[in-house]
Parts: structure tokens; sequence; C-alpha cells
């Protein structure tokens, strides 16, 4: 059976430890070297970088997140052991993991970390799907005659560059699709590397739990609950008219994945759907002055975030989360797309001025949605709004101001509250 040792990358045939440098990171399987679909999943990845930059904190386990009104956004290995999980309230983490170590989050450092590991992964092909900082699928069809390697020992190589030039570690799933792959990449982690073939899918599949499917939230799975169906297995006894007619469009994709069929291609330049911030508040407020500042952060970091990708939105809008946990969602269409932080945080505030009086409030977003290019945006300006192209003018001589002498340059008086 063909086999790859992940350490020294020698291939060969079938040994309890590799032949060359003995190790026990051994990846065995008889498509090994034929199939080309892959999922790269970065292991526990705020909390990794978190680790690397701050030795102190090293063999501690580690939450990423607000203060204790807050939520996870991550944990390391050793704190998800003791139950810590993504989008827990922090106070519930806590009492879990009491000895952690909880770091507010660094998303520079993030981005930086990211998109050191996109030109590693641009470097073994041009087709990579990002998902997000920490993941991404990859097709190395016909990359085999440029590396002289195949793909599964280009993809062994690439995690062995981030653990030694970057100090982050990562799980890889290799199959003949996106779905299989990116399911396979969470079977042995962390520094795993899992393989899903052709042949096997079906009996792979069938006892499993319908959960694998990227997607199924907890009201889709309620309604396949509601069906009898909990594993592929039971999907499997299902035939298509009738999943339509009970999941609608959704009934076809289950269809298909029953049979670990799926016919999405890899796309490297897949669509923004949302642009969006938020943030959860250590101690409730109903303050407005103090929700007025931070509507206009947020504004600012949506709007840079669209800048920086070229994008605009026309719809803006609003989340809220109350004291008692209830959400308040509202949204804005605009005449025309946007990327300028002032007309977000107009439009934003607007919104805000229509709820307000619901508070105080634990949860606070804004974000811009139906995202398109840039091309037409702030084009016009708002008849009802004279000051709204001056304004719009202004900003952008300040971004060109930020770009020149930083971010901290030019700091309106509300960014202050």
């Amino acid at each position: 059976m063909p086999a790859l040792c992940r350490d020294c990358l020698t291939t060969f045939d079938s040994e309890a430890r590799c032949p060359q440098c003995r190790s026990p990171r051994v990846t065995r399987h008889p498509e090994l070297f034929d199939l080309t679909i892959a999922h790269m999943d970065c292991d526990a990845f705020y909390a990794s970088v978190e680790k690397r930059d701050n030795p102190d904190i090293a063999d501690k386990p580690v939450i990423i997140g607000g203060g204790r009104r807050g939520v996870v956004s991550t944990a390391c290995y050793v704190a998800r052991i003791k139950g810590v999980k993504s989008a827990m309230p922090m106070f519930q983490a806590l009492k879990l993991c009491p000895e952690a170590v909880v770091v507010r989050p660094n998303f520079d450092a993030y981005v930086e970390a990211s998109k050191a590991i996109r030109e590693m992964m641009d470097e073994l092909t041009p087709v990579v799907e990002p998902l997000s900082l920490d993941e991404a699928f990859m097709d190395l069809t016909g990359t085999e005659r440029l590396h002289h390697a195949p793909p599964a020992v280009m993809l062994a190589r690439l995690i062995n560059r981030m653990k030694d030039e970057l100090g982050l570690t990562g799980s890889i799933g290799l199959s003949h699709n996106k779905f299989l792959a990116k399911v396979a990449s969470d079977l042995d982690k962390p520094r795993g590397f899992s393989i899903i073939g052709k042949e096997e899918t079906t009996a792979f599949l069938r006892p499993k739990s319908v959960r694998l499917i990227w997607g199924i939230g907890p009201a889709a799975q309620n309604s396949l609950n509601n069906a009898g169906i909990r594993t592929f297995d039971d999907l499997l006894r299902w035939d298509r008219r009738d999943l339509h007619e009970r999941f609608g469009g959704m009934g076809e994709r289950l269809y298909s994945l029953a049979r670990g069929e799926d016919g999405r291609r890899i796309s490297p330049h897949s669509p923004v759907k949302t642009l969006s911030n938020e943030t959860t508040f250590n101690e409730d407020t109903g303050d407005v002055d103090i929700l007025d500042g931070h509507l206009w952060r947020m504004a600012e970091k949506v709007s840079a975030r669209a800048k920086a990708k070229d994008k605009a939105g026309r719809v803006v809008t609003l989340k809220l989360k109350t004291s008692d946990f209830k959400l308040i969602s509202k949204r804005q269409s605009l005449h025309h797309p946007t990327q300028i932080a002032d007309t977000v945080y107009r439009t934003a505030r607007g919104l805000f001025d229509q709820v307000s009086g619901r508070g105080p409030f634990r949860l606070l977003g804004v974000g811009l949605s139906d995202i398109t290019s840039n091309a037409d945006a702030d084009r016009e300006g708002d008849l009802l709004d004279p000051g709204a192209q001056k304004r719009a003018q202004a900003e952008k001589a300040a971004d060109k101001i930020r770009e020149k002498y930083g971010k901290d340059a030019i700091i309106k008086g509300r960014a202050l509250r």
C-alpha cells in the first residue's frame, strides 16, 4: 500500500515506521497519490498565534475572546479538553476552565499569519479558495508535473513549512471533492492528514451522522430528526423526489451528499457576501454616547475592510442583543452602494435611534451586505443630505493622510467615546 512519511516526505510501500527516519507519522492509503482535492485547516489558529508570540502562555490553556461578558472566539486544545467551545459565553467557559488565560483577539497578527500561509499555498497551486483566515480548499490537479511530486507529498511539505517557518500547525483532508476533503481534515486534529478515497466513500459515510454536512444548523438538524434522518444510511433510503418535496432545494443537495457526490469547483474568486464587525460589552449599557462611539468605530472597520477588498455594499445592517438575550436586527437599503464610513455610520445610527429605548444592550454590530464592486460606489450625492458628498471627499482625503502617516494620524472625536 502506498505510504508517505509526513516528517521526511519519503514515499514507500507500507511499513510500521518510515524506513528513512523511523518516524511513526506515516499516512497510508490505496489512493494516496491519486487524489487532488484538499482542505487545509489550521489547528486552533488564533490561540496558536498567541502562544507562538507569547512563550509565557505556550503550555497554558488559552481562550480567545472578550471579557467575562463576551463569548469565546476559539480556544486551544488544552481548554477544549475541559469542554470550552467556540461561541460559548465567557463566564461559562471560565467555570469549565478557571485556570485559562483569556486573550483578546489580535486580528492584525492573525491576518499577517494567514497571508503568509496563503503565499505558501499559492506556491502549490493557483486554485486556492479561502474560507476564512485559517482554512482553505486547494485543487492540485495537474501540479505533479510542476512539482515533480504528487499532491499528497506537497501537502505534507506545506504543513512542515508552516511549522518550521511560522510556528503554526494545520491538518489536511485529501479526497476527490470539496465535501469529503473538508470532512477528512477534521478526522484527526491536530496535525492530522486524513484521506477519504473514491472506493471507500459510501462505506465511510453510511454510519456517520448527517451533522457532518457543512451548514447543517440546529433548525435543519431538527427538520432531519423529525423526518427520521440521523445518519447517511437514513438518507440513502429516501429517493430524490421525496427529499425535494420534504426539504426543497436542500433535498437535492442531501441526495447528492448522501452518495458522497459534490460537483462544486474550487474557486479562487468566491464572492464576498457580507462585511461586518461586532462586539460584546463587558457590562450592559444603554448609554447613547458610549454606543454612538462604538457605532462609529465599527463603521470605520467595516469601511476599511470594504476599501481593502475594493468592495461596496448596498445594505447597511445593525445588530443588537439586549440584556435578556433578545436579538434585534435592522437593515436599510441605500440608493447606491457605499464603502464610506460616514455613510455606514449615519445609516446605522438612524437604525439605532429606532430601537435605542429597548436597551440596555450587551452586544452591538454593524455590517454591509449585498456586496458589489466599488466601481459605482458613492458616485452620486444624497439629495436629502447635501453635505454627504463633502464628507465623503473629506474621508477619502483623510484615508490618504492615514496611508502616509499612520492610522492614528486623524481620529474623529466620536471615536474617543
